[in-house]
C-alpha cells in the first residue's frame, strides 16, 4: 500500500499536521523538526498525492486552456508553455480548440457544464464583451490576446502597436521605405491585425514615409497559403515593395515562398519580418526576422492569475497585464546574421 501521512507521522514521532506542514513547505516549522520529518519521508519513500491535496481544498487540480487552433504553431507552443507553468503548481491542463468561432468561445467561457476544472485560460478571436456579462464567477477566467475587453477578468497581451512599430522601425533602419503589410484589411477593428496595422501606420508616419492603402494587403486567413496568395496579389498589382511586415510568421513564410517563385531574393530584393517567433521560422533556407512574444512569460502570468483568483485572499480580477516581447533579427532582413535579439520590452500591469 502507498505510504501515507500517518505512516510518516508515526515514524517521525510527530503529528499528521506537522508532516502536512513540512510537505506543504509551511514556513513556521523549526529546522530540526523539518529535518526529522524529511528523514522519515526519505526512509519510507513517501510521495505526496497532488490530486488528494487539491480535493481536500475542494478543487479538481485541473485548469483548461482554450485556443483557436492547435495546428497553428504559435498556439501549440503556447499550450506547451502553459502545461509547463501549470505543472510547477501541480496542476494538469485540459486543452480545447474553439476554431475561433464565437459560439464555441461563448460556450467554453462559461467554464464547461460540469465542475471539472478549477479555472480557464481562453484565447478568443470573436468573443464580445457582452458575451461575458452575467458569467458565473465559480470558474475563474483569464483572457489572452489582443482583443480590447472591459470585463472583470485578468487580460494578458503583448503591446501589439509597440511591437509592430519596432518591426517597421527595424526595416526603416535597413533602408527600406516601401513596406507592405500582410494580414489586415483597412476595416479591421479590435483585433491583433488592427493593432499591428496601426503600429505599421504610426511608425511610417513618424518617419515621414508614405503609408498608402495600396500596401495594406488583406488575407483570407493567417496561414502559409494565405500569405503566399496575398504576396502574389500584391506583386500582380504591379507594386514592388522592398519590405514586408507580415502579421504572423505563417503569413511571412508563405510570402517568402511566393517571392522565391517570382525570382525575388530575401532580403536583397525584399526584406521580410514576421510575428510570433515560431520554431519553423528559425530553420527555413532563409531564417525569419520576427517579433517574439515571450510565450513562457505569458503562460506563467496566466497560470499565476488563475491561482491568484483561486486564493482565498485573491484580489478582484480585471487587470490588464502586458507580456514582454522582443524583435529577433535574422537572415530575412540581415542576410547572413542568424539571431540578434533586441532588448526585451514589456512586462507591465495595472
Amino acid at each position: 500500500m502507498p505510504v501515507s501521512l500517518k505512516d510518516v507521522a508515526q515514524r517521525a514521532g510527530v503529528s499528521i499536521k506537522t508532516v502536512s506542514n513540512v510537505v506543504n513547505n509551511h514556513p513556521h516549522v523549526a529546522p530540526a523538526m523539518r529535518a526529522r520529518v524529511q528523514a522519515a519521508i526519505d526512509e519510507l519513500g513517501y510521495r505526496p498525492n497532488p490530486t488528494a491535496r487539491h480535493l481536500r481544498k475542494g478543487r479538481t487540480g485541473i485548469i483548461a486552456l482554450a485556443v483557436p487552433e492547435l495546428g497553428n504553431p504559435y498556439f501549440a507552443e503556447l499550450a506547451g508553455a502553459v502545461i509547463d507553468a501549470a505543472a510547477e503548481h501541480e496542476y494538469t491542463v485540459l486543452l480545447d480548440r474553439t476554431g475561433g468561432r464565437r459560439d464555441k468561445e461563448v460556450l467554453v467561457s462559461q467554464g464547461f457544464r460540469t465542475r471539472v476544472i478549477d479555472g480557464l485560460i481562453l484565447s478568443p478571436i470573436e468573443l464580445e464583451v457582452a458575451d461575458l456579462q452575467g458569467r458565473s464567477d465559480d470558474v475563474p477566467l483569464v483572457l489572452l490576446g489582443e482583443r480590447e475587453y472591459d470585463a472583470p477578468h485578468d487580460h494578458i497581451a503583448v503591446d501589439n502597436v509597440a511591437a509592430a512599430r519596432e518591426a517597421v522601425r527595424h526595416l526603416l533602419g535597413r533602408g527600406r521605405t516601401r513596406i507592405a503589410c500582410l494580414g489586415a484589411g483597412k476595416d479591421s477593428a479590435n483585433r491583433p491585425a488592427h493593432l499591428r496595422l496601426l503600429g505599421w501606420r504610426q511608425e511610417l508616419t513618424a518617419a515621414g514615409v508614405p503609408a498608402p492603402d495600396s500596401l495594406v494587403v488583406p488575407v483570407g486567413g493567417w496561414d502559409r497559403a494565405d500569405g503566399a496568395r496575398g504576396m502574389a496579389r500584391l506583386l500582380d498589382s504591379g507594386l514592388r515593395p522592398d519590405a514586408v511586415f507580415a502579421f504572423n510568421d505563417l503569413i511571412a513564410i508563405g510570402a517568402m515562398r511566393t517571392l522565391h517563385e517570382r525570382g525575388l531574393r530575401v532580403p536583397q530584393d525584399v526584406a521580410v519580418v514576421g510575428f510570433d517567433d515560431i520554431a519553423e521560422g528559425r530553420f527555413g533556407a532563409v531564417s525569419l526576422t520576427t517579433v517574439s512574444p515571450d510565450k513562457q512569460a505569458i503562460a506563467r502570468m496566466a497560470v499565476a492569475s488563475l491561482l491568484r483568483s483561486l486564493s482565498a485572499n485573491g484580489e478582484p480580477a480585471g487587470r490588464e497585464l502586458t507580456a514582454p516581447h522582443r524583435l529577433v533579427e535574422r537572415e530575412s532582413t540581415l542576410g547572413g546574421v542568424r539571431d540578434r535579439p533586441t532588448d526585451q520590452v514589456g512586462t507591465k500591469g495595472r
